[in-house]
């Protein structure tokens, strides 16, 4: 089955992470995200880039592309919901209370429904999945 590519505007193939339309469905490559974001972390003083690459505050699913070099890490904060991480890239530790958890390329995380935290052991990407519990 040959794809055919929809977008606003044009109809030629798309960019590298550019998100486009196949007959109804979307698609993207996390690949060129990844590449993009952590040329982005590297830069930016917080040593973090992220995108949400689906769903958002109004849905009940959201999917967050991050990427953060080596060394960096992401504060202590609440789990809004069920969670996951897949690490795309590199190595990373999520600690909750007084467990912790590495994760390389490949793995898939259950993040705890515990406050928790996560550092970069080597510059690394990761794709958060996170469904929001409702209240």
């Amino acid at each position: 089955m040959t794809a055919v590519w929809k977008r606003l505007g044009n109809a030629d193939e798309p960019s590298a992470g550019e998100t486009v339309r196949l007959d109804g469905m979307q698609k993207m490559s996390l690949e060129a995200l990844a590449r993009e974001h952590s040329n982005r972390a590297g830069s930016d003083s917080t040593g973090r880039s992220s995108i949400t690459v689906y769903g958002g505050h109004e849905h009940v699913l959201r999917q967050t592309l991050i990427a953060i070099m080596a060394g960096r890490s992401m504060s202590e904060h609440e789990n809004p919901g069920e969670a996951t991480v897949l690490v795309l890239q590199g190595r990373v530790r999520l600690l909750a209370k007084d467990d912790a958890w590495e994760g390389r390329s490949g793995d898939m995380l259950i993040v705890p429904e515990l406050r928790h935290s996560i550092e970069a052991i080597e510059d690394s990407v990761m794709l958060l999945t996170v469904a929001k519990v409702e209240n």
